[in-house]
């Protein structure tokens, strides 16, 4: 559209003034031919004496492009006649006050002439309901203009990816698919084979999957002299090894009571090729090995009639890396109704959608790195440290991220693993090189970090210590890591302390020593951490003056603790509690019955349900998580879950960790301690599986019993 030659040509100008008070605009139209095509002009004037020579908006419409120019600002737009997205939208001409409803609309908003309505729907051939209200004629035809713009737009940019795609597959070299096969039957399936066997009497009917054949065989001794010379094999016997009569393979022994005719396994693996002059193609393919066992109904019931093996490949996905693009991942998918295979630029929705997982790395991807723009990705380095790993990802961060080649032949692995899963909160300066500059820590510190192989937690104390401009010990980096504290604890606790009293003091409330690598005590320093600064913070926060050692310095942390808790918010509090024991009286009333199925202890821990309604809004306050709610009351007051509290055995009524339970079938629906995290989580699973199991068995009131007669 020729918008500089459109200005130039006069307005058509208001001939005449509606006599109708409800009429407010008038639409003038016209034809013009500018640059060899049509053009239809609608201008839009007040229904008014003065001015008639200027109108509020100029619309012109082509038979592809339309625009819409005002006089008065002297600016185009592509603003449709409705300023809205539905049949209620005003008129762009219109203003604030005008009425939006189509009845009125057509009374306010006529043309000047019966040509003009003949000219509008000549011009846009479209078709509306009522012609009183003409203007939906341009507004379908702009949106029909707008709509193939979209689509031809749309169908360019499908044809150029289409392209693009044709292009990769073209420059992709073919898949060594038997080389992928047996690497991943020698390596991965270890070549396993199976006896699928039947005994009767003292014969066994054996299929081989290695070979296929299906023979009868003796496995016990007979007294006769003919059965020295019949076909002999071991005892076959489930999930052992033994040998086939027939090929002499080694096998595993199934019952075939036990098999329903195939079962497979399935691994994947990645393969990097050189792409064009120095990209790559990463390749993600899955292989599969069946074995099938054949059975047929014979006289005596289903029988073995053969056995197979079935070795296939499928590629799933390829990631395309080149200098200065994008990268760009293809899928394999499958046609349901041609029944074909082929590649697509983008990855399916929903629950088809296509995953790729870490996997093993074929070795060859590593000889065609070399002279790619991966030839010091250190991808190599990073699988021997890390194990199975996605190089999809891993690459696409080191394309991104280069400092990761240095990051990871330093030793730094922890840093990488974060950094690879895009965790980049941990870098301070994404464009420095040095590494203690990238990570935003002291220069002397990253020998340290090494040496703990980038674990993240040493790190962030690390950018804590240059942070609050200190100069702290190898042991306080180590032991302020161990307690798990965050930079404003610490900073906040640090005030009226040093940070080694404070360390020390943890250690000794926790009455256990930083460094010893166990779990239960790291989880009994963190939890003592949390506790202390906890108590400091609400110390501070109620007035009292902390450079006092008698409130800095507690004999009983707990008791101290629990008393700030209760004075941090005493009236709210009372009210919670009185309130709570009002209306959920049925937790304090069932608490005995609860209690005979589901108390248990041992030397370390003790589990019992929850008292009453107060203790269980106590326990969620004092560990700051939120079973205190009135979900969890009141589940538990109608008995569809009970809330149950692990407690040490040593500190029987300080809170520990806070437990769930499903009260009709014996499963924990969730457990967690202070803050919402989980201490010592990994120990602490298996004592709680243990005593779920026990629930089931409904051995846990034998064992209590038998402990109690020793």
């Amino acid at each position: 559209m020729k918008k500089k030659a459109i200005e130039k040509i006069p307005y058509f100008g208001l001939e005449k003034v509606s006599r109708k008070k409800q009429v407010k605009y008038i639409g003038v139209t016209g034809i013009k031919i500018v640059g060899h095509e049509k053009h239809l002009f609608l201008e839009v004037y007040r229904n008014q004496k003065e001015p008639k020579d200027t109108p509020l908006v100029r619309i012109v419409l082509t038979k592809k492009d339309f625009g819409t120019y005002r006089p008065e600002s002297g600016e185009w737009t592509r603003q449709y006649v409705r300023s809205g997205n539905n049949n209620n939208g005003r008129l762009i001409w219109n203003s604030v006050g005008d009425s939006s409803y189509w009845e009125k609309m057509e009374k306010e908003n006529i043309l000047q002439s019966p040509e003009d309505l003949e000219r509008i729907k000549k011009f846009c051939g479209t078709t509306v309901w009522r012609e009183e209200g003409w203007w939906e004629y341009i507004d379908r035809r702009q949106s029909d203009i707008a709509t193939e713009v979209r689509r031809k737009a749309e169908r360019r940019k499908y044809q150029r990816r289409q392209e693009a795609l044709k292009d990769r597959i073209a420059h992709t070299k073919e898949l060594p698919e038997k080389k992928i096969l047996d690497r991943a039957d020698n390596l991965y399936f270890h070549n396993e084979h199976y006896l699928y066997y039947k005994k009767h009497g003292c014969w066994a009917k054996i299929a081989c999957s290695k070979c296929g054949g299906v023979t009868d065989a003796r496995w016990k001794s007979g007294i006769s002299y003919e059965s020295q010379f019949q076909t002999w094999t071991e005892e076959p016997r489930e999930g052992r090894y033994g040998t086939c009569p027939m090929c002499g393979a080694r096998g595993l022994y199934k019952c075939q009571g036990k098999v329903k005719g195939e079962h497979s396994r399935k691994i994947h693996l990645f393969l990097g090729q050189r792409y064009k002059e120095n990209g790559m193609v990463m390749r993600y393919v899955q292989v599969e090995k069946s074995w099938i066992l054949g059975l047929i109904c014979g006289e005596k019931g289903t029988e073995m009639y053969n056995a197979c093996e079935k070795l296939s490949g499928v590629e799933i996905a390829r990631a395309y890396f080149e200098p200065g693009k994008k990268m760009q991942i293809d899928y394999q998918k499958h046609n349901p109704y041609s029944g074909e295979d082929f590649w697509d630029d983008c990855n399916l929705y929903g629950m088809n959608n296509i995953t790729i997982n870490a996997a093993p790395i074929m070795p060859e991807t590593y000889e065609e790195m070399e002279g790619t723009m991966f030839q010091y990705s250190a991808l190599q380095e990073y699988v021997k440290c890390v194990g199975d790993v996605n190089p999809i990802d891993y690459l696409e961060r080191y394309s991104h991220t280069p400092q990761i080649e240095v990051l990871v032949k330093m030793g730094l692995i922890g840093v990488v693993e974060n950094l690879v899963k895009c965790y980049y909160g941990i870098v301070e300066n994404e464009h420095a090189s040095r590494p203690d500059v990238f990570l935003g820590i002291r220069k002397e510190r990253v020998k340290q970090l090494i040496r703990k192989k980038g674990d993240v937690e040493t790190l962030k104390v690390m950018q804590m210590e240059k942070r609050f401009g200190q100069n702290w010990t190898e042991d306080q980096i180590e032991h302020l890591t161990e307690t798990g504290l965050n930079g404003m604890q610490v900073e906040r606790a640090t005030r009226y302390m040093t940070l080694q009293k404070l360390l020390n003091r943890i250690e000794k409330y926790a009455g256990c020593q930083y460094g010893t690598e166990c779990s239960r005590a790291k989880a009994r320093i963190q939890h003592v951490a949390t506790t202390y600064v906890d108590y400091l913070e609400m110390r501070e926060d109620l007035g009292y003056d902390l450079n006092n050692t008698v409130y800095q310095y507690p004999r009983n942390l707990d008791e101290e603790h629990h008393k700030m808790v209760m004075e941090i918010n005493k009236e709210k509090a009372e009210a919670r509690l009185r309130e709570v024991a009002r209306q959920y009286p049925d937790i304090r009333k069932s608490y005995r019955s609860i209690r005979k199925k589901y108390f248990y202890e041992d030397e370390n821990y003790l589990i019992r349900p929850a008292r009453s309604a107060e203790e269980i809004v106590m326990e969620g306050r004092i560990l700051h998580h939120c079973v205190g709610g009135d979900g969890y009351l009141n589940r538990h007051n109608t008995g569809q879950t009970y809330i149950l509290m692990v407690r040490l055995k040593d500190e029987p009524e300080i809170p520990y960790i806070t437990v769930e339970v499903d009260a009709k079938y014996p499963r924990i629906i969730q457990w967690y301690g202070e803050f919402d995290k989980k201490p010592d989580e990994k120990n602490m699973q298996v004592w709680l599986d243990g005593w779920l199991m026990k629930l089931k068995t409904g051995t846990l009131t034998e064992e209590m019993e038998t402990a109690a007669i020793a």
